[in-house]
């Protein structure tokens, strides 16, 4: 033992003199976490709206100008024929374009009925049909003001409750998945190079004349990332309580349990790439490029998996982030406890069981 915690000592004095794994293992993670929490976003706002208004009645007026109190929407301009709305969608200016008809006020005073068209950019197709929800629920809402009682005797009004959101805050979306993100790649990518680097620097001869036992030199690889990692997962949440303004539902000490067992599932995958690489590029290489793409695609934070085909499906299993994410929304978001999600936690002690056998099993006592 006292071996063990003099080679950690060791461990602990190589990360804390290289600088540039300090940067990655605490500025790529505040970068990454501010830069998801607010640039990724499922909501659509601020979106370019041409008003093209030939009735300029107080019907149309009141509309125009419930669009401009909205938040989702920015008019800078109103056009006065239709080739000036073709023109701007050209140009990339506008998202959305509003058309009143000339008797726009008279027909809704006189028959109860008025029509208005919408023109959105088809180009991409989720943000134009969310952007016609938009504008249709402004409509909709202007209609009930002016016309409480409604035309028919009976009328229902839908009301509308987010559940774990109730100000549909969307970085909520993203959080979990950005620290499943950011623990998957640090953790794998700073322990991938760990014993490569002993390799290039002829200091692994040492190690193996030496009567430390490989899975001791594995062991004391791998707790001060450990530790590190902890405490990034600290920083991690504390600017998503206190930055991204994430309310934490759960328990706090169930989420730091998951998380150590998911960063053991890292550091794991991390030792293994190390031991069967043999230069810092390639270990890096294949942690980074071959761990984010899997990561950002069968997490389901980023698109869900039902959408996906089948083979697929039954691919991300194999991804531990995937795992990771279901805990941090269940306990996270949701408040849920232990009983909603041993499935998931018994998946990943069994992939980091996997994953440190088979890094023992690689770990070569002789050079070639």
């Amino acid at each position: 033992m006292k071996q063990l915690l003099v080679f950690i000592r060791k461990e602990f004095f190589h990360v804390f003199r290289d600088r540039r794994t300090l940067l990655i293992m605490f500025g790529l993670p505040v970068v990454q976490i501010v830069l998801f929490g607010f640039a990724l976003s499922s909501e659509v706002k601020n979106i370019d709206i041409i008003i093209y208004d030939n009735a300029k009645d107080v019907n149309s007026t009141q509309i125009i100008n419930k669009i401009k109190a909205s938040s989702y929407f920015i008019m800078d301009k109103e056009v006065t024929t239709y080739s000036d709305i073709e023109k701007e969608f050209k140009k990339g200016d506008a998202k959305c374009a509003l058309v009143f008809p000339a008797n726009f006020g008279s027909d809704l005073v006189a028959t109860g009925k008025a029509q208005v068209q919408i023109i959105a950019d088809g180009s991409d197709p989720n943000i134009a049909k969310t952007v016609v929800n938009y504008i249709t629920a402004i409509v909709s809402d202007y209609q009930q003001e002016i016309n409480p009682a409604g035309q028919m005797q009976y009328k229902i009004n839908p009301e509308m409750r987010m559940l774990y959101n109730e100000e549909q805050n969307g970085s909520l979306n993203f959080i979990p998945g950005v620290m499943a993100l950011i623990l998957m790649i640090v953790c794998t990518a700073l322990t991938s190079v760990s014993i490569v680097k002993e390799k290039e620097l002829g200091t692994m001869e040492v190690l193996l004349v030496s009567p430390f036992k490989p899975v001791l030199v594995l062991i004391s690889k791998a707790v001060p990332y450990l530790i590190l990692s902890l405490a990034n997962f600290t920083l991690i949440l504390f600017l998503s309580v206190y930055v991204l303004d994430v309310e934490i539902k759960g328990s706090i000490f169930l989420l730091f349990v998951e998380s150590t067992l998911f960063i053991i599932t890292c550091l794991s995958l991390g030792l293994l790439i190390s031991n069967a690489t043999n230069s810092q590029q390639a270990a890096l290489l294949l942690s980074l490029m071959g761990m984010m793409l899997p990561t950002l695609i069968f997490t389901g934070f980023l698109m869900p998996l039902e959408n996906m085909p089948v083979p697929f499906q039954v691919i991300s299993n194999i991804v531990p982030a995937r795992w990771y994410y279901l805990i941090i929304k269940s306990v996270m978001l949701k408040g849920l406890g232990f009983e909603f999600v041993w499935k998931e936690t018994l998946v990943l002690i069994s992939m980091t069981v996997v994953l440190l056998s088979i890094a023992l099993k690689k770990f070569k006592i002789r050079l070639q």
